[in-house]
């Protein structure tokens, strides 16, 4: 559900708007629980910030509520010449049940005349502090500056506003390509590799419903997660799981975008 609004960010701007929010409610079908996000994009005259905050709701009430959390700042003070398109990026990742990260580098934007189609590439050197045990009990852990043999992280951020020329749907979506030394299992039986791989893409599709009744800020749509050695979380009624290769977990929900 993360940086998806940096598409529609991207065009606002351009057209000089400040800032965007929206509140997302989805349901995962294959964990069984719903998550609430809220994005923010503002932008400044030394560039712009976003974030974004993933909030999980089992529904068993045995498993714990958790977060995840990303923060990015754009640096461009040449907003207003040829180079305008290329920022310098520093961002945050951390959570509940994720390893704190940091990321540097920079970001690239390219749109169509209209700012219909928009395209966003960024290249940063990834540094993770460390992988945090799942278990109360002791397994084993590699050293803290050993938890990515590739510290690169590539991400690519799309947007496709009024698909197929149907006014209000919108195909948006990112792609984040990233080492990382991970762990694989069920809850006290993690067990550390040296994958050094992961990927996650979480293509969007949503429609404008609201338009039909006075209400533009009302939205329908969902997305599918597709994730290289990353997918885990809490299923409803059972223990933390992380999935080692390919796995695909489509979501629905609804956005209201203040």
């Amino acid at each position: 559900m993360k940086k998806v609004v940096l598409v529609a960010a991207m065009l606002l701007a351009v057209v000089g708007a400040k800032a965007q929010t929206n509140i997302q409610e989805m349901y995962d079908f294959n964990r069984g629980h719903l998550t609430t996000t809220l994005e923010m994009f503002k932008s400044d005259a030394w560039g712009s910030t976003f974030f974004f905050n993933d909030i999980y709701h089992p529904t068993d009430g045995l498993t714990p509520t958790g977060y995840y959390t990303e923060i990015a700042r754009a640096l461009n003070f040449w907003q207003h010449t040829a180079l305008a398109p290329l920022s310098l990026h520093v961002e945050w990742n951390g959570g509940q049940f994720a390893s704190n990260a940091w990321l540097f580098g920079i970001e690239y934007f390219l749109h169509n005349e209209s700012y219909t189609n928009t395209f966003t590439f960024e290249l940063m050197y990834k540094r993770i502090s460390g992988q945090k045990d799942l278990d109360k009990t002791p397994i084993e852990r590699r050293p803290f500056d050993k938890v990515s043999n590739i510290p690169i992280q590539f991400t690519f951020v799309w947007g496709m506003q009024n698909l197929f020329g149907v006014k209000g749907l919108t195909f948006s979506g990112f792609l984040d390509v990233w080492g990382e030394n991970c762990n694989w299992g069920l809850d006290n039986n993690l067990k550390w590799d040296n994958t050094q791989l992961v990927i996650l893409s979480e293509p969007q599709i949503w429609y404008n419903i609201g338009q039909h009744f006075g209400c533009n800020h009302l939205m329908i749509g969902g997305e599918v997660e597709l994730a290289y050695n990353f997918a885990g979380g809490w299923r409803s009624g059972a223990d933390f799981i992380k999935n080692k290769g390919f796995n695909v977990a489509p979501c629905a929900g609804i956005k209201w975008a203040f």
